[in-house]
């Protein structure tokens, strides 16, 4: 079985070692690696640190260097050169847990073997071991991402290993030549057709670094209004039922914040739950005079 492991990297020459030794370790494994980097206009050493690893010639590697356009611009460019079974985004200051390989290889026929799946979602941890957000409710289950998070209310970062046919017709749309999307707006288009199966084992590991996406979110807001804006005024079309309130409400109000950094106007009727339409108008107007503040 071949695992493609896409990474986008930009100035983490310093990170990419450990990521590398973690794929070796998992060598012992039935499972054959080949690792995808594409690198997103770094101006540090990271050519050479990868060109090291090449000669070393112990893991299948493919290189590509793009003009800075943003990891998800780069997650795409990757998705098109993997020739795995299996597909897994691994970034590029995580690395993999010493058993990953094992537990993606007993798994993997319950995805292969089911039409219906897309993919496979595991746990992430903190260096420290803590696991990031919390555990799945069952051992296994069939759900969506769209369910994990706004239904059943498990937050934190999760690891997908995607069934590489399905994975392949889809890729992150961005806004307005923006370099940043959310991944769960791809993850809401791939569950409208399939599901997942949550395994509550751990994968990968790495804690947040200061100069990371979620650290500064605030700052991908700003930069990123567009894709947003999409990304909330699609989920509040889908359908709600079963949606914790404090999700709701974490969708409206940042709606509202994005429709006003993008100048965009939207018809309340076109939202389909009452409930929702209900919050949007009651907090229309605390949304307008906190979003002029941000």
């Amino acid at each position: 079985m071949k695992l493609s492991i896409l990474t986008a990297t930009y100035n983490r020459s310093n990170y990419l070692l450990k990521l590398y030794e973690s794929i070796k370790e998992n060598l012992k494994y039935n499972v054959t690696p080949e690792w995808i980097i594409v690198d997103d206009g770094s101006t540090d050493d990271t050519k050479n640190i990868v060109q090291g690893f090449i000669d070393e010639n112990k893991v299948i590697i493919k290189y590509l260097y793009q003009k800075n356009n943003g990891k998800m611009s780069a997650i795409n460019e990757a998705v098109k050169m993997a020739t795995g079974d299996l597909i897994v985004d691994c970034d590029s200051d995580d690395c993999f847990t010493n058993n990953s390989f094992e537990i993606i290889e007993k798994n993997a026929k319950k995805l292969i073997q089911n039409q219906e799946l897309y993919g496979l979602v595991f746990l992430k941890s903190e260096e420290n071991g803590k696991i990031s957000g919390k555990e799945f409710s069952q051992k296994e289950h069939i759900t969506t991402m769209f369910d994990l998070y706004f239904k059943e209310d498990i937050g934190g970062e999760k690891i997908i290993v995607y069934n590489s046919k399905i994975r392949k017709q889809y890729s992150h749309q961005l806004e307005h030549d923006e370099k940043f999307i959310t991944e769960a707006r791809m993850y809401h288009k791939m569950d409208e057709k399939y599901q997942l199966l949550a395994i509550n084992e751990i994968i990968e590991q790495g804690s947040y670094i200061e100069d990371g996406y979620t650290k500064n979110i605030n700052k991908t807001f700003k930069e990123s209004p567009y894709g947003y804006y999409m990304y909330f005024k699609e989920s509040l079309q889908k359908d709600m039922r079963g949606v914790m309130f404090s999700k709701r409400l974490y969708v409206i109000k940042h709606y509202i914040l994005f429709s006003y950094l993008t100048k965009n106007k939207f018809n309340v009727k076109l939202i389909k739950d009452r409930l929702n339409r209900l919050l949007y108008i009651i907090l229309y107007l605390p949304g307008i005079m906190k979003s002029k503040r941000f």
